[in-house]
């Protein structure tokens, strides 16, 4: 039986590599997963279905043969598994006929998943504290935020209850909660990993799906796993020249540009800047050309075609999903910017949103040929420190919809530029602020330039170790109960 302080001290292939040795069977360390939730979940309150005393099914001699793992409780789905969406509108649920394609590629790659966490109403928040559930704690400092809207598995990941768990990304869903909790966040570039079968594109291409991890040989590992085109799917992707996990911190110099302009409404905290700069030191140190230079990204126009764009997504899903259920569409059903956007999206016409896909597609040209010119941006991922619960509310009903998501986008400005035009960024967790909080910086490349990121993520994580850092929740600091009856 492993003990809470071994189990949290592998990664994904850790455990897989202890399970296939024989020096522990794929039961134990499931059961040792479950009571691991059970310790910490009373002071992060992340998860929504589980934890179940069985995984469910998967392919056990798999690279990630019975490593335990969460989904998000939106999007990627399983048989059966019922998936409430961060909202009332969906009751106790809505279980599903068949896995999605991104499902069969985590059961095949051996995952064993036994529990759902929670994600904020419809995912359209960049902090998890849904109405319907509850807020999320963030372990490193149970009065603050996650961040979102990835936050439930993201607080697992961090709290060491789980080595990976999934996540996806509209506006940088996986990349705020990484550089929030300590983690490793990849947003792959648009068409990377399918979202089918059940659509063929979220959010006019903006959403993406993938993991989070702790390590960065995690995530390229079960990237391999996972990309990969499908037939039906709206958008495809080129083969890597070879397996993202031999990127892991391979040599060579590469052009880097650093960005740290305030951009949008959130000044920089100069312990955001202070990390950047410390980053860019490092990367200078290992030989890179380092410059400073400003993407030509104009915030303002960015942020209307990204708010129209936000506002339509909610028609569909507001609408939709209560038509389906049999739901009113009222504050029974929905919180009130949620409501607030999708009624702005009716009054919006096909001229709004052509309108807004035209300045998407001149940022798209536009950033392109910025990265044509660097090989990888340096940012922040958040201007700011992890802000108290509470702080930003998703059920203001005095908020409009374009003051809603201003205030969602704000802290964040470079991390929706990337799901707008397609390009793929990674968040690594390299410093900490003076209180003792992860603060994570933004790598970027052009499209499909995922072993670009890989690459110099692995570097950093030489150079800027992380992995031996734990929150102040944490399961090797937990006492183990006995168990269930």
């Amino acid at each position: 039986m492993l003990s809470f302080e071994e189990y949290a001290a592998h990664d994904g292939l850790g455990l897989a590599g202890v399970i296939a040795s024989g020096d522990v069977s794929a039961a134990e360390v499931h059961e040792t997963a479950v009571a691991a939730i059970r310790a910490v979940d009373d002071q992060l309150d992340a998860v929504v279905e589980g934890p179940w005393e069985q995984p469910l099914d998967h392919a056990e001699d798999g690279p990630f043969g019975g490593v335990p793992f969460v989904l998000k409780d939106i999007l990627c789905h399983a048989t059966g598994v019922p998936m409430r969406l961060g909202s009332r509108v969906t009751g106790d649920g809505v279980p599903y006929e068949e896995d999605s394609l991104l499902m069969q590629r985590f059961k095949r790659a051996g995952l064993a998943t036994f529990a759902t966490a929670k994600t904020p109403e419809l995912a359209m928040s960049a902090w998890t504290e849904p109405v319907a559930y509850g807020p999320v704690r963030n372990p490193w400092d149970v009065t603050r935020s996650p961040g979102g809207s990835s936050g439930g598995p993201a607080a697992l990941v961090a709290a060491g209850a789980v080595p990976l768990a999934h996540a996806n990304d509209g506006g940088g869903s996986i990349r705020i909660p990484a550089a929030y909790n300590g983690l490793v966040g990849l947003k792959p570039s648009r068409g990377r990993v399918p979202l089918g079968p059940g659509q063929q594109e979220l959010f006019f291409g903006n959403a993406v799906e993938f993991a989070l991890a702790r390590t960065v040989r995690d995530s390229a590992a079960l990237f391999d796993l996972v990309h990969g085109d499908a037939p039906g799917e709206k958008y495809g992707a080129p083969a890597p020249a070879g397996p993202y996990a031999d990127e892991v911190g391979r040599g060579g110099r590469l052009r880097i540009a650093v960005s740290l302009d305030d951009w949008g409404d959130v000044p920089l905290d100069p312990q955001v800047r202070r990390v950047v700069e410390e980053a860019a030191r490092a990367l200078e140190d290992l030989g890179h050309d380092v410059v400073e230079a400003r993407p030509p990204v104009d915030w303002e126009e960015m942020l209307a075609a990204f708010t129209t764009t936000w506002c339509f997504q909610l028609v569909g899903s507001v609408y939709g999903i209560a038509e389906l259920l049999g739901r009113p569409v009222d504050g029974t059903s929905y919180e009130a910017t949620n409501l607030t956007c999708a009624r702005a999206g009716l009054e919006l016409g096909p001229p709004e949103l052509l309108g807004a896909l035209d300045r998407i597609n001149l940022l798209s040209r536009a950033f392109a040929g910025f990265l044509g010119d660097h090989d990888v941006l340096l940012s922040p991922v958040a201007h700011e420190l992890q802000p108290p619960l509470g702080t930003y509310d998703a059920n203001d009903a005095d908020v409009d919809a374009a003051g809603w998501v201003r205030r969602v986008v704000a802290a964040f400005p470079l991390c929706a530029t990337y799901n707008m035009t397609g390009a793929p960024a990674i968040s690594v967790p390299v410093g900490m602020s003076d209180e003792g909080l992860p603060i994570g910086v933004q790598l970027g490349a052009a499209m499909y330039r995922e072993d670009v990121l890989y690459r110099l993520a692995g570097q950093l994580e030489e150079r800027l170790p992380w992995r031996d850092r734990r929150p102040a929740v944490h399961v090797a600091h937990a006492t183990r109960a006995a168990p269930a009856a």
